[in-house]
């Protein structure tokens, strides 16, 4: 069995990188320096996915769920959702030429 999707998503979901760069590191009051000796990675990590020029990966994931008391799928559904629209907007024409099958 499978979802029905009913709507395509219009606007970009928010990057990982941004939820900790409007959101967490303010409330925390966390610089990125910190931030990076806190998790153990380079600033230049940090910067990147504050940047979003990196994908949030699962060992990041675990890092940062372990810093901030949340769950390491928080973090990676973001980066999922980001993904697929991205995924989508790339192969829209593509995808809107495959037609559905119903269930025999």
């Amino acid at each position: 069995m499978s979802i029905q999707r009913h709507r395509r998503r219009e606007v970009r979901p928010t990057h990982p990188g941004e939820m900790l760069r409007e959101d967490f590191l303010p409330d925390y009051g966390l610089t990125v320096s910190a931030l990076a000796t806190a998790l153990g990675v380079s600033r230049q990590s940090v910067h990147e996915l504050l940047r979003e020029r990196r994908a949030m990966s699962p060992t990041m994931a675990l890092r940062l769920a372990r810093l901030f008391g949340n769950a390491p799928e928080f973090w990676l559904n973001a980066q999922r959702a980001v993904d697929l629209w991205e995924a989508e907007q790339a192969h829209r024409e593509q995808l809107d030429r495959i037609e559905p099958v119903q269930v025999a």
